[in-house]
């Protein structure tokens, strides 16, 4: 008679809305990443996520081809988001360089990298997907925002929204930043190629 309280026990019967569905993709993509970061990409399957996830199996396809969808899927969710909360505010070249470097440098974003660095060599077509849909992504947005076309200059200040904090963050030695940190971090990067405004 009683409810669970679990994401399945409180879903309708029915079809879905727009937003059910994005919150249900978003609850596979939630589960998978605390599973893979926590056992290994190879050692989880996609019963332990529909298990996690609370989803029958079926639900998964649905949204999903395999595992290596779910994982891109989650690079890409952060890095729309950071896109999208650059735009909310302004779409100038120094808030997305804020917001790369506060998304890069979070829990979510350095469990996905740390993952990604220890699997790349068994899944190396996944290696390629992160590769492409994440740093390449972002290096490419930054470059839109540059005062002219410079794919060097782009890749130069990705590397420095990085630098030596996401190393100790990488190696747990580091806390995330805050907003004012990041912002700090990322007006640093700028000046050092000159293109602080």
């Amino acid at each position: 008679m009683g409810t669970s309280g679990s994401p399945a026990s409180q879903r309708k019967r029915g079809r879905p809305t727009a937003a059910e569905r994005a919150q249900r993709r978003d609850e596979i993509v939630d589960a998978a990443v605390r599973l893979f970061v926590d056992r290994g990409f190879g050692h989880v399957s996609l019963d332990d996520v529909a298990a996690t996830a609370h989803v029958a199996k079926r639900t998964i396809y649905t949204y999903f081809g395999d595992r290596s969808d779910i994982f891109v899927a989650a690079v890409e969710r952060l890095r729309q988001r950071t896109l999208d909360l650059a735009a909310e505010t302004s779409d100038d070249l120094a808030t997305l360089a804020t917001t790369i470097v506060q998304t890069l440098h979070s829990d979510e974003a350095i469990g996905l990298h740390r993952l990604m660095v220890t699997e790349a060599h068994a899944f190396p077509d996944l290696a390629a997907r992160f590769y492409r849909d994440g740093p390449e992504a972002y290096v490419r947005a930054l470059g839109d925002r540059l005062p002219r076309p410079d794919p060097a200059l782009a890749t130069a200040l990705f590397t420095l929204l990085l630098g030596e904090p996401h190393r100790q963050r990488l190696l747990g030695l580091r806390a995330a930043p805050g907003r004012a940190q990041a912002r700090a971090h990322a007006r640093a990067a700028l000046t050092r190629l000159g293109l602080d405004v």
